[in-house]
């Protein structure tokens, strides 16, 4: 019997919590939202760099410049410190951090440019510690120490600087877009040991990271991250049903949807609309292997929010949306049914990477250049496949029930946001051939096919990524959200302290 259609209203979440309106502490995080400069550009590496320098010389007592660690190309990656109190001897990060029970000054983890094409958290992390360094009272609400690495990737994310000038260019956005390869990722390259999975291959930036959330063992940990189109969703370590009301308030104060369609990861725990657990890799192994998958071969390392639940730590991450759309959050039932959009989005997928992967093909034996660009669309590439094949065999599974507009704008924009970043890195490649004058007639036809197809691609997706988000605005909502999840962490961890 089929299930019943869903309605449009905002369901209660999986644990039965029904959304509500913030207490008086939640609606004075809301007010967080509007505190963010306007900015018309995302900085780059360098300018970033030297803003929280600057930031610190402003204020050497409570600002400490540290050095945790080494870029794959060599640059440092740097973290700065905020304390609380001036008197406080600064926090030691050479060394794992021993058990003190009377040591019971909180920590606080926040980590930008893990994923180098997400550049929102570049701009919430330099507001939040001038923030912390100008702002008596926030200082003193938290407590403790703040450390911000305002970029643990800064190789990849000098990849990206071309569209962050512009970050309303949609196509100066899908033609300078990089992302590495799954196990080339900051974030998902943390050790990971999981039936016949086993990842050790760790990143020298995912082992500063390591060292950083040993020596601190944060209470509060967050990665900066953000998407591309649609609406604002998050991901908890931990059920927190006090947050949910929050958590909504905050995008909605912004006028921004939710999230509310078809989740990237749908092996994930759902807590309330918009709101999820983390992605668990063993999780996603089991979810993999159930849908006939080699999960092993599939899976690269696991995440900061796994490592750090070793010292209790409550991980938190807002995704903001470059562009927003209002369908993100529409649960008006279609009269078509979930599984059959699953599937659309699975022939996308599949056409999409045949397309491109018969071009790899052609001009991969004439390639010279072992470009970044190359290296991950050689492993994203060969995905889109599979990922549809994945995708044919879930639909078959699936619950029978009608699909919800806001499914479907999830399914749409995902399949077009494939085409835009893997063709467009997949350009960049054979443009680099070009312009290093080592392409031959081979590698120059398949570049002007390519560009001919994705021209076609740039104008088909242009109405489903929607309008552009001040730049303000969306470090404002992350910002906001993540001081309200900051202080969840704090009272839970003083609770916890006057119970022991």
């Amino acid at each position: 019997m089929p299930a019943a259609d869903p309605k449009p209203s905002t369901p209660a979440a999986a644990d039965g919590t029904q959304p509500g309106a913030p207490d008086v502490a939640g609606r004075a995080w809301v007010e967080h939202v509007a505190t963010v400069p306007p900015a018309d550009a995302y900085p780059g590496v360098d300018e970033l760099l030297a803003a929280f320098r600057a930031l610190a010389a402003r204020h050497p007592e409570r600002v400490t410049e540290r050095r945790i660690g080494t870029s794959g190309l060599g640059e440092p990656l740097l973290c700065f410190s905020v304390r609380a109190d001036t008197t406080a001897t600064p926090r030691t990060i050479d060394s794992p951090r021993s058990p003190d029970p009377d040591d019971t000054a909180p920590h606080y983890v926040v980590v930008g440019g893990v994923h180098p094409n997400e550049p929102v958290g570049a701009v919430t992390a330099l507001h939040l510690a001038t923030a912390l360094c100008e702002d008596p009272s926030l200082r003193g609400h938290f407590g403790g120490e703040w450390h911000v690495v305002p970029c643990v990737d800064p190789d990849g994310a000098r990849l990206n600087e071309g569209w962050f000038r512009s970050p309303t260019d949609k196509r100066l956005y899908g033609r300078h877009f990089y992302r590495p390869a799954g196990d080339k990722q900051v974030e998902w390259t943390f050790p990971f040991a999981y039936r016949d999975a086993y990842f050790d291959r760790v990143l020298p930036e995912t082992f500063a990271l390591m060292r950083l959330i040993d020596a601190t063992r944060p209470r509060f940990l967050t990665t900066l991250h953000n998407c591309e189109a649609g609406g604002v969703y998050y991901y908890l370590s931990s059920p927190a049903p006090e947050l949910y009301p929050v958590l909504e308030a905050i995008p909605a104060a912004a006028g921004l949807p939710l999230a509310t369609g078809e989740p990237e990861a749908a092996h994930t725990p759902r807590h309330a609309p918009a709101v999820y657990g983390c992605i668990d890799m063993r999780d996603a192994y089991d979810h993999l292997d159930g849908l006939g998958a080699d999960a092993a071969a599939e899976i690269a390392g696991s995440s900061s929010a796994a490592y750090a639940a070793r010292y209790g730590t409550f991980y938190f991450v807002t995704e903001v949306p470059h562009w927003s759309h209002p369908e993100a959050d529409d649960g008006t039932p279609l009269p078509r049914r979930h599984a059959d959009v699953i599937r659309e989005r699975a022939a996308s997928l599949r056409a999409t990477g045949l397309l491109l992967g018969g071009l790899l093909d052609r001009a991969l034996p004439h390639l010279t250049l072992r470009t970044p660009f190359l290296a991950a669309v050689r492993a994203f590439v060969p995905s889109l496949v599979t990922a549809a094949d994945l995708e044919t065999n879930r639909a078959a599974e699936l619950p029978d029930r009608p699909a919800t507009v806001a499914d479907r704008y999830a399914c749409l924009h995902s399949a077009h946001s494939c085409r835009i970043r893997f063709g467009g890195m997949l350009l960049r490649a054979l443009a680099a051939e070009i312009t290093a004058g080592t392409a031959g007639p081979v590698v120059r036809a398949c570049h002007a096919e390519l560009l001919a197809v994705y021209e076609g691609w740039e104008a088909e997706a242009d109405p489903v990524t929607g309008e552009p988000i001040p730049v303000a605005t969306l470090a404002g909502v992350q910002y906001a959200a993540l001081l309200a999840a900051a202080d969840h962490a704090r009272a839970a961890g003083a609770a916890e302290g006057d119970r022991t």
